[in-house]
């Protein structure tokens, strides 16, 4: 049975940081990309971040790079997105995904197989 679960979300003020954890099991974990993704309030789902199986490999969205930090522990199955330098426009719903992409964007979300059910992040100015 495949889950993915998301923590680490919470309320901060702007300039503060969260960590995100996402942990996954039902799957070969190392075999599998993972993102980050994201939901505001009436705006569409957008990528965030994605790392590939081995973790050599990282993706930034424009509005994230230089101030989010994906990592992933194979031996953990787990997933990180370290957040700093927060900003009231990164309030969302965080979503974690698992997916086994060989040549599509990493940072599309059709791309995904195994979602989690999001945990809040909102940041207050």
């Amino acid at each position: 049975q495949v889950q993915v679960v998301e923590s680490g979300g919470g309320l901060v003020e702007a300039g503060e940081s969260l960590r995100l954890t996402c942990t996954a099991s039902g799957f070969p974990f190392d075999d599998y990309a993972m993102g980050w993704f994201r939901q505001a309030p009436g705006k569409e789902r957008e990528g965030v971040s994605s790392i590939s199986w081995s973790g050599k490999n990282t993706f930034y969205a424009a509005p994230v790079k230089g101030r989010f930090t994906i990592s992933r522990d194979n031996t953990k199955s787990t997933v990180s997105l370290q957040m700093d330098s927060l900003k009231p426009e990164d309030t969302a719903t965080y979503y974690c995904a698992a997916g086994r992409i060989r040549f599509g964007d990493p940072l599309e979300s059709k791309e995904y197989n195994f979602w989690g059910q999001g945990t809040q992040v909102t940041v207050s100015s």
